[in-house]
Parts: C-alpha cells; sequence; structure tokens
C-alpha cells in the first residue's frame, strides 16, 4: 500500500471562490493544494468585463494570506449582450483565461447567462480567433427536461452544434457528469476537453438519499447513476489528456444549503486534491494522479507545468462539522467522517 504520494503541485480547472468574507475563508483551502485555478464568474453581478475581472483578481491577491503562493485565472461570464470587443479585451489583458458559458438559470447565479446561444455566433468565432476558450456549464434548463437528462440533450442541442459551427473554438465541457458525455469527448474534434469534479467520481446519485436527504451532496449537475459514475473514474484514470482536474468546490453558508429550497453546490476545496487520490486509490490507478491533476489541464490552456511539488500522505483524518464562513458557517463535504489521505504539513509552498 502507499503510503505516500509526491506530485507536482496540481491545478484546479474548475473554482467557485466567492467574495468579499466568504472568499477570505475559503480562498487558504485551494492555496494550500493548487498553484493556479480558474476562477468562476457568477459572482453578484456577475464578472462580465474584463475590468472586473481584473478588480476581482485583485481582490483574490489581497485575501491571499501571507506566505502563500496562488495564481488566479480569470474568466468573463457570458451574456447574451457579450460583444467581440470585450472579447479582444480580456485575451490582451493576459489575465483572462476563458469564458463561462452558463445557460439562464442553469445554475447558482446564472440567472443573467446566455438565453440562446446563436446569440453569441460574433463573440464565439472571436473567441475562436483569439484562441481564448470557452467552458461550458454542459445542461439545458427547459422545465420539459427531466433533470438527469439535461446533460444528455445539452450534447444534442447545444455543443455538438456548436463544436460543429466553429472547429476552432476550444471547448471544456465542465463538470460531466455521464457515460454519454465521456463518450462525446473522446469522439469529438481535437480542442475539446472536459474536467470531472471528486464527487462525481466517489458519488452516485443514491447518497444523496442515504438515510435522508442529504443537501450538501446537491450540485449542479445533479449526481448521476452508479454506471455514469463507473463511466467518470475510467475516464479520469485512462491517461487520457482531454479529462483532467477540477473541483467545482462551491461554498454557500449552511443556512442556504439547509432551508426548503437550498442552493447547488458541494464545498471539498478543504481536501481537494485529497478526495481525488482516494478516487484514484480505488480505481487501483493511483500513479495516474499526476498527470490527471497536475498537467493535462494545464497543456489543454497553454500554460507550464507547475515545477513544485505537494506530498499526500495516507494518514486518516476527520473533516471538522463546518468552517468559519463570514457571519455564517460552511458545511464541507464529509464533514465529521474520516478522510484517507491528507496533505503533509509543509509539503505546499
Amino acid at each position: 500500500m502507499t503510503a505516500r504520494l509526491t506530485i507536482q503541485r496540481p491545478d484546479d480547472w474548475h473554482l467557485h471562490l466567492r467574495d468579499g468574507a466568504a472568499l477570505a475563508a475559503v480562498l487558504p483551502h485551494t492555496a494550500a493544494r493548487f498553484a493556479r485555478a480558474i476562477v468562476m464568474p457568477n459572482l453578484k453581478p456577475p464578472v462580465t468585463t474584463t475590468e472586473a475581472a481584473q478588480a476581482y483578481r485583485a481582490r483574490i491577491l489581497a485575501a491571499l494570506p501571507a506566505g502563500m503562493r496562488f495564481e488566479p485565472l480569470m474568466t468573463l461570464y457570458l451574456t447574451d449582450r457579450t460583444s467581440p470587443a470585450e472579447i479582444l479585451r480580456a485575451k490582451a489583458s493576459g489575465i483572462v483565461h476563458g469564458c463561462k458559458l452558463y445557460p439562464a438559470g442553469a445554475t447558482t447565479h446564472s440567472d443573467a447567462g446566455v438565453t440562446d446561444i446563436r446569440r453569441l455566433d460574433d463573440a464565439l468565432a472571436c473567441m475562436a480567433e483569439a484562441d481564448l476558450p470557452l467552458q461550458v456549464h454542459g445542461e439545458v434548463t427547459g422545465a420539459e427536461v427531466d433533470v438527469f437528462d439535461r446533460e444528455a440533450r445539452f450534447i444534442e442541442t447545444i455543443l455538438a452544434p456548436l463544436a460543429e459551427r466553429i472547429p476552432r473554438l476550444r471547448i471544456v465541457f465542465e463538470h460531466v457528469t455521464t457515460r454519454a458525455a465521456v463518450q462525446f469527448v473522446r469522439g469529438a474534434r481535437a480542442g475539446l476537453a472536459a474536467t470531472i469534479t471528486p464527487q462525481h467520481l466517489l458519488l452516485a446519485r443514491n447518497a444523496l438519499f442515504a438515510g435522508g436527504i442529504r443537501p450538501h451532496l446537491y450540485c449542479l449537475p445533479i449526481l448521476k447513476t452508479e454506471d455514469d459514475r463507473c463511466a467518470l473514474v475510467d475516464a479520469a484514470v485512462s491517461g487520457d489528456p482531454r479529462f483532467f482536474l477540477g473541483t467545482d468546490s462551491a461554498p454557500h453558508a449552511r443556512h442556504t444549503k439547509e432551508n426548503a429550497c437550498g442552493c447547488a453546490g458541494v464545498y471539498s476545496a478543504h481536501a481537494g486534491i485529497e478526495l481525488y487520490a482516494e478516487a484514484f486509490e480505488s480505481a487501483g490507478a493511483l500513479p495516474r494522479l499526476e498527470a490527471f491533476a497536475s498537467h493535462f489541464g494545464a497543456d489543454f490552456y497553454g500554460l507550464p507545468r507547475n515545477t513544485d511539488t505537494i506530498t499526500l500522505v495516507k494518514s486518516p483524518w476527520t473533516a471538522p462539522a463546518a468552517y468559519p464562513f463570514g457571519d455564517d458557517s460552511l458545511v464541507p463535504w464529509r464533514a465529521g467522517e474520516p478522510l484517507a489521505w491528507q496533505l503533509e504539513a509543509g509539503s505546499a509552498p
């Protein structure tokens, strides 16, 4: 049994950091593990301009504890009105590394999202020309579509036609959750990749109802079947560079999760790499974690791989029941439950 695992320092290619006191509460968890992260722009108001992205980046860096090294990779929130001119400003800034497509109403703070993908054709064509990747929340939102079918329907009606219509556009299909999504990515043209979250590698939808409703496991896209989970594990451990790490860690105050209409999002940043180690070890593929976590995402985004390392040790620990979160508290995934791996003290810069 492997007791220690040293890997090049990983990056998180899909992360929610929020803002203000919430940002200050969660940023140290990510910065302790990951050198960089693609930071989601779904604030209120959303980060729709390069100027707003620059200001948000400054707030993130100001919240970084002394002695920690972390680089936020910013994104813009696409709307029906995003212009090619804004895309060019984003690319020229050097700090914006993609634009996020939220179908209107798909998830947290997506109300200002895109209502019709064809309204973005000029902006997306400009992104392809400028080589600025598109990050996609891949679900349709029509009330007539079953929540468990939203991803498959998105592939069929939006993503596949888009990839064909703008063949030079690089696309990250974020937080894939189904066997259908895995098969689509494997058969897609060059320039299309996907991130996979730890919760979708380790949990199937029965976990949502184990002993009662589990609001802290509710996320969007929602957990799927055990067959889907197995397909995701197979993709993650396969060594296929089109699949890489993206936690989609999404912090919410306890009272916004534990109520009659709870928010979607799983908070995993407190154990962001440890949970992946558990998934890869369970699949008998621990030696392949480094490529998935530290190589493939950087390669896709055209960034250098990190040269420093972190070390994980096989030493069980128990996640706390909650973390401080501004004036409230934040319940992490595995709260009060054991985790098999932990970050070795002093191993991260």
